[in-house]
């Protein structure tokens, strides 16, 4: 079992299904234990309805304990920017080459935060991250695919969740690539390879 966790944001609205495959798949294959951060020690009820207990709190995340810091996506990233002690963390944790992965509205935050300069990334759509981050200046790295990893940063649009997963595990070397390509295949098409269309 490593002894790095996995961490996942969890905030007011969070859009629960986005992680959900690679918090399976690193659990599963990798053996990562997953820690949940929020603000507070309060319970966090995601977009879905469900009800998650925090299991730690920003300000306890000990970068040598991070093997991944998740943040999904939900409205709040659209409607203010990231507070700042949340940017502070994701500085902290970039600046040791730790891997973080923003899917859809999240994208937005790590936007704000600076986090994009120099990588190539994607989001929900060019137009989308300009109009949301008006400083934004990283058009020419912009790649208009499901997910993207670059330099130890994994962004993904809201429609590639099993892109996501699949980038996350291969930034922790979880399965091989042919395992991970066949597992890409099969969540994106529904069917095992081989099965008649």
């Amino acid at each position: 079992m490593p002894e790095k966790a996995v961490h996942l944001l969890v905030v007011p609205g969070f859009a629960d299904w986005e992680p959900s495959h690679a918090l399976a798949e690193l659990r599963r294959h990798g053996g990562y234990r997953t820690e949940t951060v929020a603000f507070t020690t309060a319970p966090v009820e995601s977009m879905g309805g469900l009800r998650v207990l925090p299991t730690r709190v920003l300000d306890e995340v000990r970068p040598e304990d991070v093997a991944v810091f998740i943040l999904p996506g939900g409205d709040r990233w659209e409607a203010a920017p990231p507070e700042p002690e949340l940017v502070s963390v994701l500085r902290a944790l970039d600046a040791r080459g730790t891997p973080l992965a923003a899917i859809c509205a999240a994208t937005v935050a790590v936007a704000r935060a600076g986090l994009l300069r120099g990588r190539r990334h994607t989001s929900n759509g060019l137009a989308y991250l300009q109009a949301r981050v008006p400083e934004y200046s990283e058009s020419r790295n912009y790649v208009d695919l499901p997910s993207v990893r670059d330099d130890h940063l994994i962004t993904a649009s809201g429609l590639g969740d099993v892109e996501f997963a699949r980038d996350i595990m291969a930034e922790l070397g979880v399965l091989g690539v042919g395992d991970r390509d066949l597992w890409t295949r099969m969540f994106r098409a529904g069917r095992l390879d081989g099965d008649a269309a």
